[in-house]
């Protein structure tokens, strides 16, 4: 194979010619090039591009490689050398050639195995006593426990992990599951949170209604309004919703993000 020769290949203006013979076999003007060189990072115009074409100057090296991605030019640096030997295809052919390398892609057989990405851990408490998602369990402040966890799953704003007991929150949160919580004493309707009520601690669906007539005394307020009632409600339709009793004891612990 012949040596490639710069000062020859300059002499034969081949960059210019390849990158005009390129975009006339997109069918684009000199303007429409420049707008989709644009959507690569490089910002010329008309005439610039003009220049390359003819010669008067050439693109520098970032430049030469986003007109290779914009116009498709496969072969990239060989394509611009005179040299080198040439596609034997033909414009049809390569397309053709395109289509294949596409549908090869979108296969996903032949893709690159992507590069397996660090692991980084971090020490977060995380409540030895699961919150119920069943029967339920006393939610112990005092029984964290700091554990390694993947900091991926860790969602921002996360104060500590709760593991879920039982199948009531079911298809969302599984039994053995750890959730993550941010401290809070109240929630909105339809929000997931970690609750005490009467000693025990659960995860559920805070909820309200208004409170049956025999308990509407206990949240009626100093104004005369009556407070909503809670309610904890489960995902699994065979728990069925629990209203919260005035008079036992209950807690907003924090949402589960």
């Amino acid at each position: 194979m012949e040596r490639y020769h710069a000062e020859r290949e300059k002499h034969q203006n081949v960059v210019g010619r390849r990158i005009g013979e390129a975009r006339r076999q997109h069918k684009l003007s000199l303007t429409g090039l420049s707008a989709l060189l644009s959507e690569y990072g490089v910002a010329v115009g008309r005439t610039a591009i003009n220049k390359w074409e003819s010669g008067e100057s050439v693109p520098n090296a970032y430049q030469l490689l986003a007109l290779c991605q914009a116009l498709d030019i496969e072969a990239e640096l060989p394509y611009f050398m005179a040299c080198c030997k040439q596609a034997s295809l033909n414009a049809e052919g390569q397309q053709k050639l395109s289509a294949y390398r596409e549908d090869l892609i979108a296969s996903g057989r032949y893709r690159h195995a992507p590069e397996a990405e660090e692991i980084r851990y971090i020490e977060m408490p995380v409540s030895q006593l699961a919150a119920s998602a069943g029967t339920g369990s006393f939610l112990d402040e005092g029984s964290f426990e700091m554990t390694r966890v993947n900091a991926a799953e860790v969602l921002e704003g996360a104060a500590f992990g709760v593991r879920v007991s039982g199948d009531s929150m079911e298809p969302v949160y599984h039994d053995a599951q750890i959730v993550w919580v941010r401290p809070c004493d109240s929630l909105r309707p339809g929000e997931v949170g970690i609750m005490v009520y009467d000693g025990e601690g659960y995860i559920k669906v805070y909820g309200t209604q208004m409170p049956p007539e025999g308990e509407r005394e206990a949240y009626t307020r100093s104004d005369g309004t009556i407070a909503p009632q809670p309610v904890l409600i489960s995902y699994n339709a065979n728990y069925p919703p629990r209203p919260v009793s005035a008079d036992m004891g209950f807690q907003i612990v924090g949402k589960v993000l």
